[in-house]
């Protein structure tokens, strides 16, 4: 039994097909190359071009360097890797679904910016940033919403739950992983009895997250179930040579005025129900309210790219099925990013962030794989004396993606950024606090494909009183967290080795 479910593993059979293709596009050329010094030469000469045009392009400069190296040391092969695996943009296809179903939301963020303009009297390095999202994303600012900030993924799934049992019109969940155990079976059973009751029930995974997770074929099982369901960029073994492009968002609004986001799966790990890496510690919100529309925005925009159902978005307004008056303390600002944009969103919110404090900023983060500008942004906020912490994994999840974090640590501790490391188990957290003002607290991580290559959603935070529930939270996780020293970041000759080379490769993986 244990060998066939092995051997019709969703993941072990793309992982053969892909690497089976690999060779066999290696083994062509190489006979190709060695039948004749002219296709060798062309070949050549097709790397040093293609080294002119990664430098002509407007790209992250540590991934281009790691291409060109890459390409300087396999000159025969290096420009054709290239040209496989080295585009970082959407397909065409996939490119042309989202913007068209963009354009066809533009219309409902053409209001009038109360909330900008009352930040901007408050604070104007603030609401800098509140502009530069609504700018690069569309998303604005709220007032009237009531966030809830939670510090474990089990106190959220209890709300989830209520939250669930509560809908009368429609669920919508957008989840990176989805895995069959506690917590999704919990939420399964409440779906199908609120598509029974006649409840518009839609849920979207990503194909590649839930691979090894999920049987194939899951979304239909779904849609036997009454639940509309999709699998989104789903995985195609032999034609998918990048998956480069995932829906690492998790999402759920309920009847357009509750809505959960943050870095909390769909899995029983997400809410300590399954030890893996010791204590699983993740964060997430609730937000009740005006900016709730936004989350429902996102996520129909992603379903009617595919699915074109809804062609008048007004029956999801927060308001037409909450008829008393939302209140809320401070400001919320839900943001997508999207590797449509060719625009690094989190990171600049995020570079902005730590280069207007004044005391302290608070950091959770899983990885810590980082380039220059972030790290630059790092240590000069430290030495300006901004008390810059954060917390990383004390239990790692990938042993050689922990010991890529664990090589940017130096630099960090020298310039005095106090770096600490969860003793209880695994951090999956991805927030952001700072001078008891300003939060962020969403999907993104400080690595190369949150910051570049998924679909990944935050909320900011400004001036609520869930800001002061993150900074507590932090400060208590700290305190069960191991403070890393510069003597323990000493690898030696070949360990210092190893780390530069998992430092350059790594905005490639």
């Amino acid at each position: 039994m244990k060998y066939k479910k092995l051997i019709t593993n969703r993941i072990l059979i793309t992982a053969t097909l892909l690497i089976l293709q690999v060779v066999w596009i290696v083994l062509v050329f190489w006979r190709l190359t060695s039948y004749s010094i002219w296709i060798n030469a062309s070949f050549r000469i097709l790397s040093m071009f293609i080294v002119l045009y990664i430098i002509g392009k407007d790209e992250n400069a540590a991934y281009k360097i790691a291409w060109i190296i890459l390409i300087l040391c396999l000159p025969l092969f290096g420009g054709l890797m290239y040209l496989f695996l080295g585009n970082k943009n959407p397909s065409k296809k996939m490119k042309k679904r989202l913007t068209l179903s963009h354009k066809r939301i533009e219309k409902e963020f053409q209001v009038e910016e109360e909330a900008l303009d009352e930040m901007r009297s408050l604070d104007e390095r603030a609401a800098g940033v509140s502009a530069y999202l609504k700018n690069v994303s569309d998303y604005r600012a709220y007032k009237n919403t009531d966030v809830t900030y939670y510090p474990l993924g089990e106190l959220m799934f209890r709300d989830m739950l209520a939250a669930l049992e509560s809908a009368e019109y429609y669920i919508f969940l957008e989840f990176f992983i989805v895995e069959e155990g506690v917590m999704w079976n919990k939420v399964l059973e409440i779906l199908e009895r609120k598509v029974s009751q006649g409840v518009d029930v839609r849920m979207m995974y990503d194909d590649m997250g839930c691979v090894a997770l999920l049987p194939g074929g899951y979304a239909k099982e779904l849609e036997k179930r009454g639940i509309k369901c999709m699998a989104f960029n789903p995985v195609i073994p032999f034609f998918s040579m990048v998956m480069n492009h995932r829906d690492h968002r998790k999402i759920l609004v309920v009847d357009g005025h509750t809505a959960f986001t943050g870095g909390i799966n769909l899995a029983d790990e997400y809410i300590n129900l399954k030890k893996r890496f010791g204590h699983w510690k993740d964060t997430g919100i609730r937000l009740k309210g005006e900016a709730v529309w936004s989350f429902t925005l996102m996520f129909l925009e992603m379903w009617n790219a595919y699915r074109k159902e809804d062609k008048n978005l007004e029956q999801y307004r927060p308001r037409l099925h909450h008829p008393q008056p939302f209140s809320g303390s401070g400001y919320v600002q839900p943001f997508a990013q999207s590797p449509l944009e060719n625009e690094a969103v989190a990171e600049n919110v995020y570079m902005e962030i730590l280069n207007q404090a004044r005391h302290y900023c608070y950091i959770f983060t899983p990885y810590l794989i980082v380039d220059n500008e972030m790290k630059a942004a790092l240590t000069q906020a430290a030495k300006r004396g901004v008390d810059v912490r954060i917390v990383t994994p004390g239990i790692p999840d990938k042993p050689l993606v922990f010991r890529l974090t664990r090589s940017n640590y130096a630099p960090l501790l020298k310039a005095g950024v106090r770096i600490y490391e969860y003793t209880p188990g695994f951090i999956h957290a991805k927030s952001y606090v700072c001078d008891d003002e300003m939060a962020v607290v969403g999907t993104i991580n400080m690595d190369y494909r949150s910051l570049y290559l998924h679909f990944e959603c935050g909320t900011l935070l400004y001036r609520c009183d869930a800001v002061m529930d993150l900074k507590m939270d932090a400060v208590q996780t700290i305190r069960k967290s191991h403070p890393v020293s510069l003597r323990e970041c000493r690898e030696g000759l070949l360990g210092g080795l190893l780390d530069a080379v998992l430092r350059l490769f790594a905005p490639l993986f």
